[in-house]
């Protein structure tokens, strides 16, 4: 089970690079380069992501000049967003049995225990946004590198 696939990762990846540079367009060669991602996933994952039916996260540009701008505030796109465009509906547990659905779903404690699990879960990824997560990015590097001037010291 992945919970988050690559297209999902990726797009994380590349909102959060464009949420540090709000008012830029930024092309799709310059996320590449600085994120080291493959030129023609990242493209198509973007574009995909600028058709999508909610179209409100991200525009896209073309020419030159032309990439990917955010359409919307990094603090309201969610993570959980980003896994139903790429994805579809967060679900941990597909109870299936020789292609048909299990006749014990309503009475099994393990999904239901599972179930629980993902409530849990699911409420997480639905607290964390772009910015929440360009905002833990910060905190990491500057707590990185308070600990190379202590141990530098």
């Amino acid at each position: 089970m992945n919970l988050i696939t690559r297209d999902t990762d990726y797009a994380v990846r590349a909102l959060c690079y464009m949420a540090r540079r709000p008012e830029q367009v930024v092309s799709v060669t310059e996320l590449c380069s600085e994120l080291g991602l493959p030129r023609h996933y990242l493209r198509r994952i973007l574009q995909m992501l600028a058709r999508h039916r909610s179209n409100d996260i991200l525009g896209s540009y073309r020419g030159k000049g032309g990439g990917f701008q955010l359409r919307k505030d990094p603090a309201k796109i969610f993570l959980t967003d980003l896994i139903e465009a790429f994805q579809g509906k967060t679900d941990f547990i597909r109870c299936v049995f020789r292609a048909s659905v299990c006749p014990r779903q309503e009475g099994c404690s393990l999904r239901r225990k599972i179930k629980e699990i993902e409530k849990k879960a699911v409420a997480e990824l639905r607290a964390t946004t772009i910015a929440s997560l360009v905002a833990d990015r910060r905190s990491m590097r500057s707590g990185r590198g308070g600990a190379e001037r202590i141990a530098g010291t």
